[in-house]
């Protein structure tokens, strides 16, 4: 199994094109509106304006998993990642991301590092062929070093 064998949706309902993924580092992140950790939407948006689309991806993963932090729509979701963060890059529909009805890709990036989210803003490094490196807690920020030497390594 690799990224490229899932299915998922943009948060406007729309069919995501992972096999625009290929080639690319990604950073998937399960992201909440109303979270401690929420500002690293500024983060992750920075982090997406200083690389180069060509070679790295980020895709945020709305949930309402934790804490119920992320309790609105996708439109009103999307509109708060608009409007307090002017988040460009792309936010699926709202998801789960652990447990027994964990999206298929969450269940495959558990099972390959041995983590399941265990809070909002947790991240998973995809190598540029499709396949989980390893996992970050939520407190790592997207502009940690480790993040940064990886995407540029």
């Amino acid at each position: 199994m690799r990224l490229y064998n899932f299915y998922f949706e943009n948060i406007d309902g729309s069919n995501f094109d992972v096999e625009n993924l290929a080639g690319k580092k990604v950073l998937i992140v399960n992201t909440a509106s109303a979270c401690g950790y929420t500002p690293q939407f500024g983060q992750l948006q920075e982090l997406y304006e200083k690389t180069d689309r060509s070679k790295f991806e980020i895709i945020g993963f709305p949930s309402n998993d934790f804490g119920a932090q992320d309790p609105g729509s996708n439109n009103e979701i999307g509109q708060f990642c608009q409007k307090n963060y002017g988040v460009t890059f792309p936010m699926m529909s709202k998801t789960q991301v652990k447990g027994a009805n964990a999206h298929p890709l969450y269940a495959w990036m558990k099972s390959e590092t041995g983590e399941e989210p265990k809070w909002n803003f947790h991240k998973y490094i995809i190598d540029s062929n499709g396949n989980v490196l390893r996992s970050l807690e939520s407190g790592v920020s997207p502009l940690d070093p480790e993040i940064m030497d990886w995407i540029n390594g």
